[in-house]
């Protein structure tokens, strides 16, 4: 990103792309996107840019459109800017540098990306929708979906695996979310009764979102009760091993800020396979 890079540190858990691409359509998108990238690149075009243009492009698909209930076109309008997810880290490992600045920057996009999704959604149910309950369920998604990444964060901060599997993480709430809303929007051409999707999308979400948020706070809690008790014995199993490893890739989703060692090496190696 301003410094290319190779590995963009980014956040364990599926961005926005790859929340809405497996791996081996990430490998495919990633052929196919790398003489795009090269372009870009001869162009003297950064990673940080794309990255840049590509959550404007989640923001206004998200802000200008779901506002008017244009929910087909707004999806369509993200998931075309998704692929700005591996046109970055192509070009990133093309040029071959690694940045800890892409690691910051890739996290906290996603955030803002994950609050304009959520919030286009709330103001069409202030506005157009006039569902004032919708709305304050679309709020508690944003919400919670920010509070659920940074009980992870946090948590690592002071020293715990933080090893859970969530029952709805990020890369679940933005397919059910999007996915529902694209449906949703075909109820504009004519589809009957697809118009409720959204709202059966967006109450899936954020119970899952809360059970996730207390699954992660019953597991910090535990953590740190016996980090406390190995700290008082120094023979004790450290906090967090004996499940780190059936922890799955659902425990690594990103805070604000969080490297990805992972997607460091993948992108290193020129690999999409390894994510």
């Amino acid at each position: 990103m301003g410094q290319p890079v190779a590995s963009r540190g980014r956040a364990a858990t599926p961005t926005l792309g790859k929340a809405m691409l497996n791996k081996y359509a990430r490998a495919f998108f990633t052929r196919v996107l790398t003489p795009f990238a090269s372009f870009l690149i001869r162009r003297g075009v950064s990673p940080d840019t794309v990255t840049l243009l590509g959550t404007a492009g989640v923001v206004a698909g998200a802000l200008v459109f779901y506002p008017m209930g244009e929910f087909f076109w707004g999806t369509v309008v993200i998931t075309l800017f998704v692929f700005s997810d591996l046109v970055d880290g192509n070009m990133a490992r093309q040029l071959g540098r690694s940045s800890r600045w892409g690691a910051f920057l890739d996290s906290t996009l996603d955030r803002v990306a994950d609050g304009a999704i959520f919030g286009g959604f709330a103001l069409w149910y202030a506005g157009g929708g006039d569902d004032i309950a919708l709305c304050a369920v679309s709020i508690f998604c944003l919400a919670s979906g920010q509070v659920v990444s940074y009980t992870k964060a946090r948590g690592e901060s002071i020293g715990l695996p933080v090893a859970v599997n969530g029952l709805v993480e990020r890369a679940e709430r933005l397919v059910i979310s999007l996915v529902a809303a694209g449906l949703a929007g075909l109820h504009k051409f004519g589809v009957p009764g697809i118009q409720y999707l959204l709202p059966v999308a967006l109450w899936i979400v954020a119970v899952g979102s809360l059970v996730t948020l207390i699954q992660r706070v019953v597991t910090v809690r535990r953590e740190s009760e016996e980090a406390e008790e190995a700290a008082a014995d120094p023979n004790a199993v450290e906090p967090g091993a004996a499940d780190a490893g059936a922890a799955g890739p659902g425990a690594t989703e990103p805070g604000p800020g969080e490297a990805d060692a992972a997607e460091q090496e993948s992108r290193a190696q020129g690999s999409e396979a390894a994510k």
